[in-house]
């Protein structure tokens, strides 16, 4: 195994790991332990270049630690990328090797499974190294944790539609849903059954296909849903797709979705603001999985405790919300603000009100 350290400002530690024999490629990026040790999904995704590899581990990183942080949770932030083709590139002796990387951070970063990666893929990984979760549950975890982020989305939505439209009713609501992966399709199954109206999208088609079979929805492209009139967009695919092309665009209320990294950049946020598009911050709304998974690390998972969990992302939102009302500052700005304050006093709050309290 082949290492390289990388001195990167602002962040704990990043390192590059490739193995010859399996063919691993892969970085993984502790941005902050101020409040434990990290924990963070691993990525398999096609990058173009090792640059762009990098540059997504530690924009995720980062995310992950305001994630963790407001999720209430006493851990850090990382995240670690392999590169490679989840169709067609993966093996036993990749994951192995990827544990072997995990286990020479000694205690330092905790995986789990993320884009392109599975429970059956940790099951590889924990042959060599503890410091894994996720796996799947014969094993004792909690599985795919796909499920968990889906509910607590569902649950900050209701929240967002609530605060913009005064009741959390969804019978009736106008929803796009872009990106109908694990996580995307599980938010879809909720929302149909409170009673939304459902517009997917998705570039594989036959995931769109299976939604509408399923849940009656509507289809638009891609491209195209960002400029659908509806009353919420919910945004389930990779990042960035918010940004100055796609904003201008948008006909929604509110914004509440799974993806990371939705905004290109915090100006964004400031743009949405501007218009009078309530937005759920990213890294607050999608953390079910992440408070699932904290749970099996603990040593005492529990589904039934992990859902009643999720329940603080809805609160959590809700401060948020209101607190940008009051200060007339974008959800973006104030979510930033909150998980800065978190990591200062390096301990979980009673509730989020308790970090605001003295933050202008």
């Amino acid at each position: 195994m082949k290492t390289e350290v990388i001195h990167q400002k602002g962040y704990e530690k990043v390192v590059k790991f490739r193995d010859i024999g399996s063919g691993l490629i892969s970085y993984i990026a502790v941005h902050n332990t101020a409040l434990g040790p990290a924990l963070g999904g691993c990525r398999m995704w096609p990058y173009a270049s090792h640059e762009e590899a990098l540059a997504d581990v530690l924009r995720l990183s980062k995310g992950m630690t305001q994630k963790n942080a407001l999720a209430g949770l006493n851990l850090g932030g990382g995240k670690a990328v392999i590169i490679g083709n989840s169709s067609t590139g993966k093996s036993p002796a990749l994951f192995k090797a990827f544990g072997r990387a995990v286990e020479s951070l000694k205690g330092l970063y905790y995986t789990a499974e993320d884009v392109g990666v599975s429970a059956e893929d940790m099951r590889h990984v924990a042959r060599e190294t503890k410091n894994v979760a996720g796996l799947p549950e014969d094993m004792g975890g909690s599985g795919d944790p796909s499920p968990f982020t889906a509910y607590g989305v569902f649950l900050g939505l209701k929240a967002a539609a609530n605060q913009r439209f005064g009741t959390d009713d969804l019978q009736g609501v106008k929803i796009i849903v872009t990106g109908l992966g694990h996580v995307g399709f599980e938010l879809c199954r909720l929302l149909s059954k409170a009673g939304a109206k459902l517009i997917v999208a998705d570039i594989d088609v036959t995931k769109v296909r299976r939604v509408q079979d399923l849940f009656g929805a509507g289809e638009a492209h891609p491209v195209e849903a960002f400029a659908k009139t509806a009353d919420i967009f919910a945004p389930c695919a990779l990042g960035g797709a918010l940004n100055d092309a796609t904003i201008p665009m948008l006909q929604v209320g509110a914004i509440a979705g799974a993806a990371n990294n939705q905004l290109k950049d915090a100006g964004c946020g400031d743009a949405l603001h501007k218009r009078g598009i309530l937005y759920a911050p990213d890294y607050v709304i999608n953390a079910g999985g992440v408070i699932s998974i904290a749970e099996e690390i603990s040593g005492a998972w529990d589904k039934k405790k992990a859902l009643a969990q999720c329940g603080r992302i809805r609160r959590t939102l809700e401060a948020i919300f209101d607190r940008s009302a009051v200060l007339n500052q974008a959800t973006n700005r104030i979510a930033d603000r909150l998980a800065a304050e978190r990591l200062n006093q390096g301990q979980i709050p009673r509730n989020a009100q308790d970090i605001f309290e003295g933050v202008a």
